[in-house]
C-alpha cells in the first residue's frame, strides 16, 4: 500500500509548483473534516448550468488523464483521498445534478449525496471544495445541464431581443428573441416554427433546479430553508460556430446574468463564468468572441459598472491539458479539477469581497 501521508506532503509542493504557472489554484486546500454544517443556517445553493463543458466528462479511470492517475500517481488534488488512499467526503456539501432535454419535465436524477467521488467527474468537485470551505454553512452544489445548447438560442434568456445578422455571402438573417421560432430564417421570409423556441433549455434548466429545491429535505437532508448565493456557468462552444451568435454572445450573456438572478429571487447572487480552454487571449475566431465576451462581463473589466465585486471571469487556457470544449478536453479529469478548483476560488473571492 503506498504511503499516502508521503504524498500528501509531497502533492502540497507540487501544488505550490504549479500554482505559480497558473496550471492550478493558487490555494492548497485543505482535507475535508468530515463534520457536518451548522444546520440551523439557511443551505447556500450554488447552481451550475451550460452544456457540454459543465457535465462530467472528466474521466475516473484509464491511466493518464484519469482522475486516479492525477490523484495516486501524480499527487494531484492530495484533499480528495485520505491517508488510507479512500475517496474524501465531504459532509457540509451536497452534490446534486439533474438533467433533461428541453422545456420543464423530463427530468432525470444523476447525483443526490455528500460531495465525493462516485465516477467520471465535472468541475463540481473543485468548486464544492473551494466554496464549502469558503461558506460557514450548508452549502448544496445544484447542476442542471445538458449538452449541445447554445445561449444565443436553447438557453436564450427571458427578455432577449432577436437580430438581423448579415452573413460571409451577404444574406441578412433574422434571429428570433425569447421564445421566438424557428431558429432563423432570411430576411424577408415568412418564418415557419419548429417544437423548438429560443430559451426552451433555459426555461426547462431553471425549471428543474427549482424543482429540487422545492423538495429541500430530499436533496439536502435537515436542510431548513435555503439561499441562491451564487451561479457557475461554463457554456459557449456551439454559439463560437456562429459568426451571428458569438458576435452576440456578451449582451446574451449580460441577460443571463440578471434573468438568472430575477428568476431565483436571488439579486445578490454571485456569478462566476469560464472560457473555452483551448482559446487564447487575442483569438479572433467565435471562440474568441466568446472569451472577450467573457472578459468584458468580469466586474473588474469596469465595462458593467453593477458587476464589479459580484462578477467573475475565468480564463481557461492555461488550467487546460489540451483538446478542445467540442472533444470534451479528451475526458481530461486534470482539465476539469484545475479549472473547477479555479472557478470555486473565483467565486470564493468574490464572497469574501461581500
Amino acid at each position: 500500500m503506498k504511503n499516502y501521508k508521503a504524498m500528501k506532503v509531497s502533492s502540497l509542493l507540487a501544488a505550490m509548483s504549479l500554482a505559480v504557472t497558473g496550471a492550478a489554484s493558487a490555494e492548497t486546500l485543505p482535507d475535508p473534516d468530515g463534520k457536518p454544517a451548522d444546520m440551523s443556517k439557511p443551505v447556500q445553493v450554488y447552481i451550475l448550468m451550460g452544456q457540454s463543458n459543465m457535465l462530467n466528462m472528466g474521466k475516473l479511470k484509464g491511466g493518464d488523464g484519469s482522475l486516479e492517475h492525477a490523484v495516486k500517481e501524480k499527487n494531484l488534488y492530495p484533499y480528495l483521498v485520505d491517508d488510507a488512499g479512500a475517496w474524501t467526503e465531504r459532509k457540509d456539501v451536497r452534490n446534486v445534478r439533474v438533467m433533461g432535454s428541453g422545456g420543464p419535465g423530463k427530468t432525470r436524477q444523476f447525483n443526490n449525496e455528500w460531495m465525493s467521488i462516485t465516477g467520471n467527474i465535472g468541475v463540481e468537485i473543485g468548486i464544492g471544495h473551494h466554496v464549502g470551505n469558503a461558506v460557514e454553512a450548508p452549502v448544496m452544489i445544484l447542476k442542471s445541464a445538458i449538452g449541445n445548447r447554445g445561449l444565443g438560442w436553447d438557453l436564450l434568456p427571458p427578455g432577449s431581443e432577436g437580430f438581423e445578422f448579415t452573413d460571409s455571402k451577404g444574406v441578412t438573417w433574422v434571429h428570433p428573441g425569447y421564445k421566438g421560432s424557428p431558429e432563423r430564417w432570411k430576411k424577408g421570409e415568412e418564418p415557419k416554427p419548429i417544437g423548438w423556441y429560443a430559451g426552451l433549455q433555459y426555461d426547462g434548466d431553471v425549471d428543474r433546479a427549482k424543482k429540487v429545491l422545492a423538495e429541500l429535505d430530499k436533496f439536502y437532508p435537515g436542510g431548513k430553508g435555503y439561499e441562491v448565493a451564487g451561479f457557475f456557468w461554463w457554456q459557449g462552444d456551439r454559439d463560437s460556430r456562429s459568426e451571428a451568435l458569438s458576435g452576440r454572445y456578451e449582451k446574451n450573456l449580460v441577460n443571463l446574468i440578471k434573468s438568472l438572478r430575477k428568476d431565483f429571487n436571488a439579486p445578490n447572487a454571485k456569478f462566476v463564468t469560464a472560457s473555452l480552454g483551448q482559446t487564447k487571449k487575442g483569438a479572433s475566431d467565435g471562440g474568441g468572441k466568446i472569451l472577450d465576451a467573457m472578459l468584458a462581463v468580469d466586474g473588474e473589466s469596469g465595462k458593467y459598472p453593477e458587476f464589479k465585486g459580484n462578477v467573475a471571469a475565468v480564463y481557461t487556457h492555461p488550467l487546460s491539458k489540451g483538446g478542445s470544449s467540442g472533444g470534451h478536453y479528451s475526458g481530461n479529469a486534470e482539465t476539469y479539477m484545475n479549472v473547477g478548483e479555479a472557478m470555486g476560488a473565483a467565486m470564493s473571492k468574490l464572497l469574501q469581497a461581500k
